[in-house]
């Protein structure tokens, strides 16, 4: 099920919330409130396909088996650490066969291949992938780090684990969140009408974002990028409409969950803060999908030694290691890892010098451009189906291309009045201020009527489109 679902919204949402709020006004304890939450979640995230639901069930019992171990009174070192490693090798694996499975068969099918020993050596059974696996694996993950860690309480009820696991409002796409953050809110939180209307208002301007500025850049991206040999111009306009259709799906989702966990109680970490305004690359990743970037700092860049290491080439490394692991984390495709590789050496060239970026010799507006450039080439491997798509995409940018297919010759729909409005005006919010674009976080009445028209006019759309699930569901 997804937020941008005719289910969700007209028959999910409106239930849940209506039986939700009916546990609370009879005073219904906490406990209890979140085993409906965790039930609802259940069926949420089993919808199309019920036994995901099963592997959530394994990954929930494995985890709070495993943080019991690690916070048992007595526990010797050996038993937190083999407990600790039982519960990050089994998500590793779970994670691994079910999203890289068929990525690393392939690949040995094409070395043995090369080898002489026939294309299909290996047969490769097919794999459906749960959606928002890598997600829900480093939320779960982070919780056993954290309490071998002492940096969070071991959870006692497994009822209030159930519900940190499941939690649906951001179980699909993130924010990734982290017990310790979330462990005083499951225990207790408050419900007032003014955290609800906050609530509404930011799921609402999120749902706006989502139907109203990134579909209908996705409707551009998706025509141009299936195009054979366009001009650069139309190169050009086809990576500008995917760099907004990238940042506003995932925005918009990230902002309804936040949006809804207020709406129930609960506050999560915002995942964004206007990474188009970055000054650099590394000021990109301070910006863009905040609570991955956390992750991998918290629980593998400052492992590795992170920034305190006695040599340049150590911290090169880790910085390639962290950005290889992030390309692979977001699929299994050479595109993403290529990705990830694009700008480990955008971030390591950005440290090549002692005590200041290159970036920082330009004019701001110099490096926020330059930076800008940067992340569309590098939106092009994200989204090319394979390498050599992407290498030509990038020569038709750069005017090295063979034109076969001019402006006049695409399909209406790249040039739509509609489309090119929705495109520009998803330009021009992108380089707002975070608050801005969101309304910040105080409510008033121009304000709640203006997010509440987003809703309707969004919801009006919806019935035009066709299914556009987000696109950071296949993660």
């Amino acid at each position: 099920m997804v937020f941008s679902s005719h289910i969700f919204l007209f028959y999910f949402l409106p239930l849940f919330l209506l039986i939700y709020y009916a546990l609370h006004w009879r005073g219904v304890g906490i406990a209890w409130q979140n085993q409906f939450i965790t039930i609802a979640s259940y069926v949420f995230y089993g919808w199309f396909v019920p036994w995901f639901v099963v592997l959530m069930w394994i990954s929930t019992i494995m985890d709070y088996v495993a943080g019991r171990l690690i916070s048992a009174p007595g526990a010797s070192k050996f038993q937190r650490n083999a407990a600790l490693t039982a519960s990050v090798v089994s998500n590793l694996a779970i994670l691994g066969f079910f999203k890289y499975y068929m990525f690393f068969m392939g690949g040995l099918n094409a070395l043995l291949a090369l080898m002489g020993l026939g294309p299909d050596y290996f047969a490769i059974m097919s794999v459906t992938l749960p959606i928002g696996i890598s997600f829900n694996t480093f939320q779960t993950m982070s919780y056993t780090i954290d309490v071998w860690r002492g940096d969070a309480p071991p959870v006692r009820d497994m009822r209030t684990f159930s519900c940190f696991v499941a939690l649906f409002p951001q179980l699909i796409a993130g924010p990734i969140i982290r017990y310790n953050t979330v462990a005083q809110q499951l225990e207790h939180r408050k419900h007032t009408l003014l955290r609800f209307s906050s609530g509404l208002m930011i799921f609402s301007l999120g749902m706006g974002k989502k139907i109203l500025l990134a579909n209908p850049a996705g409707q551009v991206a998706d025509t141009v990028f299936a195009a054979q040999g366009m001009s650069t111009g139309v190169a050009w306009w086809g990576i500008l409409a995917y760099t907004l259709q990238i940042y506003f799906d995932f925005c918009a989702y990230s902002d309804m969950a936040v949006g809804l966990g207020r709406m129930l109680g609960f506050e999560f970490i915002r995942n964004f803060n206007s990474p188009y305004r970055a000054q650099s690359m590394s000021d990109f990743w301070k910006r863009w999908h905040i609570s991955l970037t956390t992750w991998f700092t918290d629980y593998l860049y400052i492992s590795l030694g992170g920034n305190r290491v006695k040599t340049k080439s150590r911290l090169y490394f880790n910085l390639f290691i962290v950005m290889f692991l992030s390309g692979l984390w977001h699929g299994a495709n050479t595109t993403f890892v290529a990705w990830g590789l694009f700008h480990a050496f955008f971030l390591i060239w950005e440290r090549t010098r002692d005590r200041q970026p290159i970036y920082q010799r330009f004019p701001l507006v110099f490096r926020m451009i330059l930076t800008q450039i940067t992340v569309m080439f590098a939106w092009v491997l994200f989204r090319a189906q394979n390498l050599g798509q992407a290498w030509e995409y990038w020569r038709t940018m750069v005017g090295l291309g063979t034109p076969q297919v001019t402006a006049e010759m695409l399909p209406a729909v790249v040039f739509n009045p509609y489309l090119v409005f929705s495109i520009l005006l998803a330009a021009l919010i992108s380089q707002l201020p975070w608050q801005a674009h969101t309304m910040s976080e105080k409510v008033t009445l121009p304000r709640m009527v203006f997010a509440l028209s987003m809703l309707a006019l969004a919801m009006v759309a919806m019935f035009t489109q066709a299914f556009n699930p987000f696109l950071y569901f296949q993660f």
